[in-house]
């Protein structure tokens, strides 16, 4: 237990530094928003931020550490995501337990963005390029008590965008609480913490950190189950701009009250699951949702639904969601259990 809680102070105290480093970068940007796309279909099907989920699902390992356990023993996963219409993802990812308290993994995510086309300072035509973000992932969780775990990622990040690439390190640490009993999911995770070590130029690029709150009920001994999911905690003012009519000709409106910044920080969703070999889960974000109003928004931006499987050692996911009218979203899932299989 010493030498747990030796790994585990010193684990705090890197990311706590990388922390430091990335909330005093200088006007820094964002350039891996990529990092906050999941590798699990199910996490997608509940809106994209599954922290709180409880699953046999070594995907999951990228929305919150916690979640894995030596019940992932010899698993892989293989998932692809059709994104927005010309991106394609793809993740691996595979984990065993160590020892009967704690669990690891080690993955990899893919990221191409379909071709674009160079244009130089004067407007003028060059060739294609495809621009590429490759992510090595670690994972390791561990048992503090008989309903809470622990567990931390590391993120090694290249990005590669015609003659630019940069190279960055993150840092993701989480808790769960699961009581079996009541079925209730509880997760805090502190996301994104970290830097770039290779620039793409001069300019500072800055992860997106992120702290978030996942919570996830039984609904009485109904197969049913609500998510309620808190993002961007580190600031309140989340504004956005929308048209009125829905018109090019129409002036932007800034929208910042105190419920819009509210639900802009909240994700619902509903599961139905009536046995562990199957589940069903629709889920609402309101800030999607609200980015998208200003111009390609439709009914369904901010929905998102899928459908889950699990068929003698092998289990199958599928989810869906249309952010803006002309681009949608499909992702797929493939787990295996070698251990199941070889019993």
């Amino acid at each position: 237990m010493r030498m747990i809680a030796r790994i585990c102070t010193a684990a705090l105290t890197a990311a706590a530094s990388l922390a430091v480093s990335t909330s005093h970068a200088e006007n820094g940007s964002t350039s891996y928003d990529f990092l906050n796309i999941p590798t699990s279909s199910h996490a997608y099907a509940l809106g994209g931020t599954g922290i709180a989920i409880i699953d046999d699902d070594i995907s999951l390992a990228d929305q919150n550490p916690a979640l894995i356990g030596p019940e992932i023993e010899n698993q892989f996963s293989l998932g692809y995501m059709l994104y927005m219409g010309s991106g394609n993802f793809a993740s691996l990812r595979y984990g065993m337990a160590a020892g009967e308290h704690g669990a690891w993994a080690a993955g990899i995510r893919y990221l191409n963005y379909g071709k674009l086309i160079e244009f130089d300072q004067s407007g003028i035509e060059g060739g294609k390029f495809s621009p590429t973000d490759i992510v090595f992932e670690g994972t390791y969780s561990h048992d503090i008590t008989s309903r809470w775990r622990g567990g931390i990622n590391l993120n090694l990040i290249y990005s590669h965008y015609h003659i630019y690439s940069a190279f960055a390190i993150g840092v993701d640490l989480g808790v769960n609480y699961y009581d079996e009993e009541h079925d209730l999911s509880f997760s805090a995770v502190i996301k994104n913490a970290g830097g770039q070590v290779k620039r793409f130029h001069e300019a500072y690029n800055r992860l997106p950190f992120d702290v978030q709150l996942g919570y996830m009920q039984g609904i009485g001994s109904s197969a049913f189950s609500v998510a309620i999911t808190a993002t961007h905690l580190t600031r309140w003012n989340l504004p956005y701009y929308t048209h009125p009519k829905n018109e090019e000709g129409d002036a932007s409106v800034l929208k910042s009250n105190f419920f819009s910044n509210f639900f802009r920080h909240l994700t619902f969703g509903l599961q139905f699951q009536p046995s562990d070999k199957f589940y069903a889960a629709l889920a609402y974000d309101y800030k999607t949702a609200t980015d998208m109003s200003t111009y390609s928004r439709n009914f369904f931006s901010g929905f998102s639904l899928g459908l889950g499987l699990k068929v003698r050692g092998f289990g199958f996911g599928v989810s869906y969601g249309m952010p803006f009218k002309t681009g949608s979203t499909l992702m797929l899932n493939i787990n295996c259990c070698l251990a199941e299989l070889m019993n």
